[in-house]
């Protein structure tokens, strides 16, 4: 597995496919709350237990791109870390998640193209070993560090 770079992120040089990074995140009542005042989605299946638990999933679930933004988190802090910018991602979603599971966020190098500066990562969530999502995605990454100012 591959940890944070000391200078914050991977350069393209240093990229090579097969590398993976993970976070484990847990989904509470806050993280919720919070991401739904920030993406304006107050649907209430997220939000109110009462009309939630008479929907197809029985409960509240959280936000399918709350979960997705912890893969997020693995991009612009470990792997690649910061300076790659997103610049597409696919998604599919397999199962729901609730307030309580911890979603491990895996980022997997697939490919590294040098030409473009482009890199593809395999995007995958589990909680307790079982697939909830998956996905592809595409960012750019730096070639060069920047030099230290002064």
């Amino acid at each position: 597995m591959t940890g944070p770079h000391p200078s914050g992120g991977y350069i393209l040089e240093e990229l090579s496919p097969g590398m993976v990074a993970i976070k484990d995140v847990e989904v509470t009542e806050a993280r919720i709350e919070q991401f739904a005042e920030a993406s304006d989605d107050f649907n209430p299946v997220h939000m109110d237990e009462a009309f939630a638990s008479k929907t197809a999933y029985r409960g509240r679930i959280a936000h399918g791109l709350l979960s997705a933004s912890f893969g997020s988190a693995v991009v612009g802090t470990i792997l690649p870390g910061a300076g790659a910018i997103y610049l597409s991602q696919s998604l599919a979603f397999h199962k729901p998640v609730r307030i309580g599971d911890v979603v491990r966020a895996q980022i997997t190098v697939a490919s590294v193209d040098p030409e473009s500066a482009r890199v593809v990562l395999r995007t995958e969530g589990y909680v307790n070993g079982d697939m909830i999502m998956e996905g592809e995605a595409v960012v750019r990454v730096p070639r060069r560090r920047r030099p230290a100012k002064d």
